[in-house]
């Protein structure tokens, strides 16, 4: 059955190449996908599944759904297509997307015969506010018994960690005075985000290794000779797990309402971007796609990366059972966010790594779905790993 996938794989491989080559040149940021989506889930409809645009009330997300109608586990893999500014496709999300419909679309095609249902959920904007959190948030994953993407590397790794993270942003108001005629009349915004980053470098030696905190002032002020009636800062705040992550955000509140104190500004705290939990990866799902991959003559496997990053797949992964690996391209020097990485994934290496990619989450789905035991570890573990 599988040879049968790898014969689907092999007959649409110049449409996954083309489609992947299309969204390079046609580069667009998050929330902005038009041509992406229209380009993955025309592909899509033309394979039989049924297309939903605008999922999660994001108008450049999609779900896309090939049912069998024979009881079964239902397989998610995972779309990804914004661009980064001025660079293009560093991240090479033109290659994620297409692999994660190859391998929905290679996968269908022996479905009627061994039962189950496939969905591919089309993610916008996973470089800024990941449509992924929308998703989970929604419940929209509580219907999927394993979820799959494969991200482009310089080398192929098995699906390791990331950072959980949480984009705050700290408003400080205060009184505007004449800083040298009258400023005892003044309450001085500026100086309670002076306090708060103070207080926050204070923290730091209390922290844990995984923790990282880093921020910038984003408005001070207008004029040296007024006392500035407003001060902003926008801080990441970063840690291993997610229950962590919830004490060491309160603290860092907590510092927030004391330079308000100290100085009198009123203060409003708020998220700026989307808060992404740490990537959960459940081991069993990633050594089946492990032993898929050796099945395809890839035997040089790293170890899962603990990234110093955040991802939006990560809150699809406390929802789920789920894996993000990484796929070498052809490049051991490939450095990511670049344009040099963008050009490099309408390359023939690349190319060939997309059809592995998408093989061996292919490969993998069938093995969920038809390998009760199999599906069994998963879940036990999930259960296990999210308590």
């Amino acid at each position: 059955m599988k040879n049968k996938i790898m014969n689907e794989i092999q007959s649409i491989k110049e449409n996954l190449w083309e489609i992947s080559d299309y969204i390079y040149h046609n580069p667009e940021v998050g929330d902005e996908e038009f041509k992406a989506v229209e380009k993955l889930t025309s592909f899509l409809k033309e394979n039989s599944f049924n297309i939903e645009i605008g999922t999660a009330n994001r108008e450049t997300s999609f779900r896309a759904e090939f049912d069998s109608k024979i009881p079964g586990p239902t397989v998610a893999f995972m779309c990804e297509y914004d661009a980064l500014p001025g660079i293009g496709h560093g991240c090479c999300h033109n290659m994620i997307g297409t692999m994660s419909v190859g391998a929905a679309v290679s996968l269908s095609k022996v479905l009627n015969e061994i039962g189950g249902k496939i969905v591919v959920f089309g993610t916008c904007a996973e470089e800024t506010n990941g449509a992924k959190v929308d998703m989970a948030e929604q419940g929209l994953f509580k219907d999927i018994d394993v979820a799959m993407m494969v991200h482009p590397n310089s080398i192929t790794c098995e699906s390791g960690s990331s950072l959980a993270m949480e984009a705050l942003q700290f408003e400080f108001f205060g009184k505007s005075s004449h800083a040298a005629a009258a400023p005892e009349e003044g309450i001085n915004a500026l100086d309670a985000v002076i306090l708060m980053f103070n207080g926050i470098n204070a923290l730091r030696q209390h922290v844990t290794e995984d923790v990282r905190i880093h921020g910038i002032i984003k408005e001070g002020g207008i004029a040296a000779n007024i006392v500035p009636d407003k001060a902003t800062a926008q801080f990441y705040v970063r840690a291993k797990k997610k229950k962590n992550l919830k004490q060491l955000v309160e603290k860092v509140k907590n510092i927030a309402q004391g330079a308000s104190l100290m100085t009198g500004a009123k203060l409003k705290i708020s998220n700026y971007e989307t808060s992404f939990d740490d990537m959960n990866t459940n081991k069993t799902l990633s050594n089946a796609f492990n032993k898929n991959l050796n099945l395809l003559g890839i035997t040089d496997i790293h170890a899962g990366e603990d990234l110093s990053g955040s991802m939006d797949m990560g809150n699809v992964s406390y929802e789920v059972p789920s894996i993000h690996p990484l796929i070498g391209i052809g490049n051991p020097n490939l450095v990511l966010h670049t344009t040099e990485a963008a050009d490099f994934t309408i390359t023939n290496p690349a190319h060939e790594a997309l059809l592995i990619g998408a093989t061996s989450m292919a490969y993998t789905g069938f093995d969920v779905i038809t390998n009760k035991d199999l599906l069994a570890e998963i879940k036990e573990e999930f259960i296990k790993m999210t308590k």
